[in-house]
């Protein structure tokens, strides 16, 4: 793959700072019901007036881009409420949730995004551009939910491009002061999965469905999980263990997770902390390596 020469304007792309979008939509049960079958869950029809579980809202607000405005990555394309970043690879690097009021099943909800910043870092294989959008939720009564969501953008990859050491997951099993118990999952990230959770979240990034794209233009092994699905699986870790809701949670993707068509499982965990209040979460993927890291506050 040639190598990609970009060259980041930086007083064009902080201009950005301070935009905002609003979007409207219902919190409808459908992509609810959906998700609860992706997640492998058993829970009852979800009915008006029931509360969306911690991270759910992402099946609302979806990007709605006609088909002739999408880029060759499967995004829109850039320069319309993100900023034009040149960098190829777009990734979901993390972020900050806090819970003011329960999301509804039938609310008319709106949410009220804004670029915070917009930073330019180098790494040890080349650029590094970060985006921080914060996004407020509310319903009819008032704001909900208040997200940080971190986005990254990287250069194409290249050969010899410098790789960070992985980080062995069984050592965080002993960090801590831990309750003793420990909560585990197994997951299998197949194709067929990834591109349920795409759907679901009318997400056309490539990564995640098209294996050609994302090996020969992206560098990558394999299929990309999404970070908001490993995010979503801790959460519903917590939910399987807990009925206690969440009221804080932040996480941060550490490496990529790529998707196991041959049945090899990826594994969420948590501990409860000796406070009664935060649980330790991680993923990790098929090979014991550290993927991503969170913590969850209770009610």
């Amino acid at each position: 793959m040639a190598a990609m020469t970009t060259k980041l304007d930086m007083n064009l792309l902080t201009t950005w700072v301070g935009k905002q979008e609003t979007l409207n939509d219902e919190i409808s049960a459908a992509p609810v019901r959906a998700l609860s079958a992706t997640l492998d869950r058993d829970d009852p029809l979800p009915m008006p007036g029931d509360a969306l579980p911690a991270l759910w809202h992402w099946l609302y607000f979806l990007p709605a881009a006609k088909q002739s405005q999408i880029g060759e990555d499967g995004h829109a394309k850039r320069g319309g409420f993100l900023p034009p970043v040149p960098l190829p690879r777009r990734m979901w690097a993390g972020g900050r949730l806090q819970w003011h009021a329960p999301l509804k099943v039938g609310d008319a909800v709106k949410r009220v995004s804004t670029i915070e910043s917009v930073t330019h870092k180098s790494g040890r294989s080349g650029d590094l551009l970060f985006v921080l959008v914060k996004h407020e939720v509310h319903n009819a009564q008032g704001l909900c939910l208040t997200e940080e969501h971190d986005i990254v953008y990287r250069p194409a990859a290249q050969p010899g491009d410098p790789v960070p050491a992985p980080i062995a997951a069984a050592t965080l099993a002993t960090q801590g002061e831990p309750t003793g118990e420990l909560w585990t999952r197994d997951v299998i990230p197949d194709d067929v999965l990834l591109f349920r959770y795409s759907a679901l979240t009318f997400n056309g990034h490539r990564i995640h469905y098209d294996r050609k794209y994302v090996t020969e233009v992206e560098g990558y092994p394999g299929l990309i999980v999404h970070g908001p699905l490993i995010a979503t699986w801790l959460v519903d870790l917590v939910r399987r263990h807990t009925d206690r809701p969440i009221r804080r949670f932040e996480f941060k993707a550490l490496r990529p997770t790529f998707e196991c068509a041959d049945q090899r499982h990826v594994r969420v965990s948590g501990q409860p902390q000796v406070d009664g209040k935060h649980v330790r979460l991680w993923a990790q993927d098929h090979e014991g390596w550290l993927t991503m890291q969170a913590t969850a506050e209770l009610v």
